[in-house]
């Protein structure tokens, strides 16, 4: 008993929000609006993920390992820190980590949490989890004060920013509750979550109104991420366009500025909390047409994605762009690669590829999607991971249970849940299929349903299955990636389809559509290498989109757990410090004079050295040491 319910009493206040799940329209009126505008910046649209559904495959596997971590969440321990801020009883015992009662981020997961119910109920339409969600905002509502403040942490923590005394980072957790709310709204109908936002905008309009603009600055050197995104989108859910000049004051132009004159002077910044920063630009030029905030937002991606990321398509180095552009060879340590990075770096490549239809931007998703986002999440228990490491000898270290929560454990949440909502972009033509996952999507306003059957990328091969009430012409947009290995073979209804469309572009069918007619590819993929810009030496193996790592073994890791967690307060050990991975040896630049397929799918070993190790997909390789980049040397 906590807070005079039961868990079964929390959950089921229940039939109630069944029964409003069951009346709620197939779109919430939220994304029928969105949906429904014709953006002339916007050349495809991204299918809602009410339109898209996964096939059984490795994403739908670990889109349900996160809803079952998610569901055993308990409510009332996460509410705890909402309901005494509020001043309301509460008897739960508090979760921990960045969750816990004196930590400055409590609260944030919660946002996070509201975010991946939405998501995952757009995803799947799972009744129970809608229930959750619902139930949540409805219990925060009970703690939202009187002037629209909603925290898990006191107005003090403001007090203090404003006063530039030492405090971590209010915004950014407020940017992450308001968020939550927000999608509550758009993705799944709740009309109290928008109602909230509202008076969580009103505040923060409020909190920066006696500010001038000298002062704002000074405060946005303290981390805020996205806060201007979640307002740009109450601009453009309510029609009130002056939510936009609340987002403006959110403008960091120490950032803006250089990237808005083409200029890298992200050196040392923050990389997850700068991010968001462009997102709100991405967002600020989709609603006003701004052509500073498209330029920001382009030359930023163009810049992350080109010279300073990895192979995985993962960046940042102990949260930060440490060394100049293009300089990345000795950024390779432990705490590589944050979680966060990649999630956001996602989400603005979603944008960017509605504005431009390039392949070359859907191969960026799909390298970090692969490598960068899938491998974060334990299959066994859902726990999430702050950084891949990137430097060799080491392992994939995951939160313990009640003691994570922090950032990326929340963007993990999301992550993990939307899995389908840059699969299929659509104009009013036809559609893109940017990735190869087993999905289906419903183009409900034409009148066509497309599933995707597919293997990828244990096999090379997918099919995709129209299914129309009538003949329907429609344009299918298939993108045939930078990685293949020479022509792919494509078959329209059993017969060949000549293709003279290049890699890293688009093969279009235009065809008047019977129901059942398939088009079947193959997309041979090769061996190739990605070497660091700065030492070209220091190499990954790539097969196809995915990046290989060699499996170095558990030992000697202690146990249990093997590998070890990362706790709060996890050390290096003698026991559990990197294992050092000799340089390859190889008599040409060929990855074939080293590496050799074993004959089975998605699987290879380095030959010809000191000792042969086995080369399996990075996001495959768990609770063991691993390596991804490796000395290559002639001999």
């Amino acid at each position: 008993m906590r807070n005079g319910h039961t868990r079964r009493e929390f959950v089921a206040r229940s039939s109630a929000a069944l029964a409003a799940l069951a009346a709620i329209p197939a779109l919430p009126p939220g994304i029928r609006a969105r949906l429904a505008r014709r953006d002339p910046a916007v050349v495809a649209r991204p299918f809602d993920l009410h339109q898209v559904r996964l096939l059984p495959g490795p994403f739908l596997d670990d889109l349900n390992v996160n809803r079952r971590y998610m569901m055993g969440l308990d409510p009332d321990r996460l509410l705890h820190s909402f309901r005494v801020t509020a001043g309301l009883p509460s008897s739960a015992e508090p979760y921990y980590g960045w969750e816990a009662p004196n930590n400055e981020l409590r609260g944030h997961f919660v946002g996070h949490y509201l975010s991946g119910c939405a998501l995952l109920t757009a995803q799947t339409g799972d009744a129970a989890v809608k229930v959750r969600g619902d139930a949540l905002v409805s219990e925060l509502a009970k703690c939202q004060q009187a002037n629209g403040y909603l925290s898990a942490f006191p107005e003090e923590l403001f007090d203090r920013l404003k006063a530039r005394r030492g405090v971590w980072a209010p915004f950014y957790t407020y940017h992450k509750i308001l968020a939550g709310m927000l999608d509550s709204w758009t993705l799944g109908g709740n009309a109290q979550a928008l109602e909230i936002a509202k008076g969580m905008a009103g505040w923060t309009r409020e909190w920066v109104r006696p500010l001038d603009d000298t002062q704002m600055q000074g405060i946005l050197r303290t981390e805020f991420g996205g806060i201007g995104e979640s307002l740009d989108d109450l601009a453009e859910i309510t029609g009130d366009m002056s939510w936009l000049e609340v987002s403006r004051r959110f403008d960091h132009e120490k950032v803006l500025a250089p990237l808005a004159e083409g200029r890298d002077e992200l050196t040392g910044v923050h990389a997850n909390t700068t991010i968001p920063k462009i997102i709100a630009a991405a967002r600020r030029y989709e609603i006003t047409g701004e052509q500073r905030s498209r330029d920001v937002a382009e030359y930023f991606w163009r810049e992350v994605t080109g010279r300073r990321c990895f192979a995985t398509g993962g960046t940042s180095s102990g949260e930060s762009w440490k060394n100049p552009v293009g300089q990345l060879a000795g950024e390779l340590s432990w705490d590589t690669e944050e979680s966060c990075p990649t999630y956001n770096m996602l989400k603005l490549t979603r944008h960017l590829f509605s504005w431009t239809g390039d392949a070359k931007v859907a191969d960026y998703y799909e390298r970090a999607l692969f490598n960068g986002m899938l491998g974060t999440q334990h299959p066994a228990d859902g726990e999430k991971i702050y950084y891949t490491p990137m430097a060799s000898g080491y392992w994939r270290m995951f939160g313990t249970p009640d003691h994570g929560f922090w950032c990326c454990h929340g963007t993990g949440v999301e992550s993990h849940s939307k899995f389908g909502d840059s699969i299929y972009f659509h104009d009013d033509t036809g559609i893109w299929v940017n990735q190869f996952i087993a999905s289906e999507v419903n183009w409900a306003d034409k009148g066509v349903r497309l599933v995707q059957e597919t293997g990828f990328p244990a096999r090379d091969t997918t099919r995709l299955t129209v299914h129309v009430a009538r003949p329907t012409r429609v344009a299918l947009r298939i993108r045939l990636p930078y990685w293949l290995d020479g022509e792919p073979t494509v078959r329209l209804n059993g017969r060949g389809v000549p293709v003279s469309t290049p890699a890293g572009s688009y093969l279009t069918i235009r065809n008047r559509w019977r129901d059942g007619d398939r088009v079947e590819l193959t997309l041979p993929m090769k061996l190739h290498a990605h070497a660091m810009p700065d030492d070209p030496t220091v190499q990954a193996v790539m097969y196809g989109p995915l990046v290989l790592a060699g499996k170095l073994g558990a030992e000697p890791l202690r146990a249990p757990p093997t590998p070890p967690r990362m706790t709060p307060d996890f050390d290096l050990t003698p026991e559990t410090r990197p294992i050092a991975v000799a340089a390859i040896k190889a008599p040409s630049g060929d990855l074939r004079s080293w590496v050799e397929p074993t004959g089975r799918p998605l699987e290879f070993r380095i030959v010809g050295q000191e000792r042969e190790i086995a080369l399996v997909p990075f996001h495959t390789v768990f609770d063991e040491r691993y390596a991804v980049y490796w000395r290559v040397l002639s001999s």
